[in-house]
């Protein structure tokens, strides 16, 4: 089994449909909910992968959220040992902050379903592959970033040109949320915060229109999702592994 270090923000952004996957495979997770323990440094040598979730912090905002810094050094120490590291909304920004690229305010927040682009790179790739391309993808951003130096795009929309990308074949960042199932989107759709922000950001959508068109894409997000996220863990290492002698 392998061990997975998981980086959580809040508590209403778990790992979703991806939970289910590593324990099926015997992996353990370990949670670090930054929101409960925001000084903890976690002693990351000891794992074998890293899962940087979604939260309403930004990636610049390291003054009020010092956490923020140490993840960045997490995510550079996984980087630079070839483990395999994902990283889902601020997730991905975080990754791209610490790979050197810029990120900052989009030009329009992201917020319910949008049609997924996925590059010629992407349609090979080990995890975007198995994304078919122009299919929804539930989205809840108002930060976007640049492309990192010698980092591959695999996906955009019409009004975010960085949605994945892939460093070093070990690392990936995913700016959309492919483990939301049905009850967690509705969660986020109940909960005061967040629709707090969907009526500021100025999004042409109800909290009633985006559930409508949950209930149309769901199935078919969370059938890919399993698909992803399944191929992103068999890069992890499994330890203690029995070896049946020959015969």
């Amino acid at each position: 089994m392998a061990r997975i270090l998981v980086f959580q923000h809040v508590a209403a952004e778990p790992l979703g449909t991806f939970d289910p996957l590593i324990r099926a495979r015997g992996h353990r997770i370990r949670y670090i909910n930054f929101t409960r323990e925001p000084e903890r440094k976690p002693r990351v040598a000891r794992y074998d992968a890293l899962v940087v979730l979604g939260g309403p912090m930004m990636p610049d905002q390291h003054r009020q959220y010092p956490h923020l810094a140490t993840e960045c050094r997490a995510i550079e120490h996984f980087i630079a040992a070839g483990k395999p590291v994902l990283g889902i909304c601020l997730g991905s920004q975080l990754i791209a902050h610490t790979l050197g690229a810029a990120v900052f305010r989009a030009a329009d927040w992201e917020i319910g379903w949008y049609r997924l682009a996925i590059s010629a790179a992407g349609q090979q790739d080990l995890l975007l592959q198995h994304y078919p391309d122009q299919q929804p993808v539930y989205q809840w951003h108002g930060y976007t970033f640049e492309l990192p130096s010698s980092a591959t795009l695999l996906a955009s929309s019409d009004s975010c040109a960085s949605q994945a990308f892939c460093y070093g074949g070990q690392t990936w960042g995913l700016q959309f949320h492919l483990e939301l199932d049905r009850r967690l989107i509705r969660r986020w759709l109940s909960l005061p915060a967040y629709l707090e922000e969907l009526e500021s950001a100025g999004i042409a959508r109800t909290a009633g229109q985006i559930l409508q068109d949950t209930n149309q894409y769901i199935n078919a997000s969370v059938s890919t999702s399993q698909m992803v996220f399944n191929a992103f863990l068999d890069q992890l290492p499994v330890h203690g592994s029995i070896v049946l002698p020959s015969r």
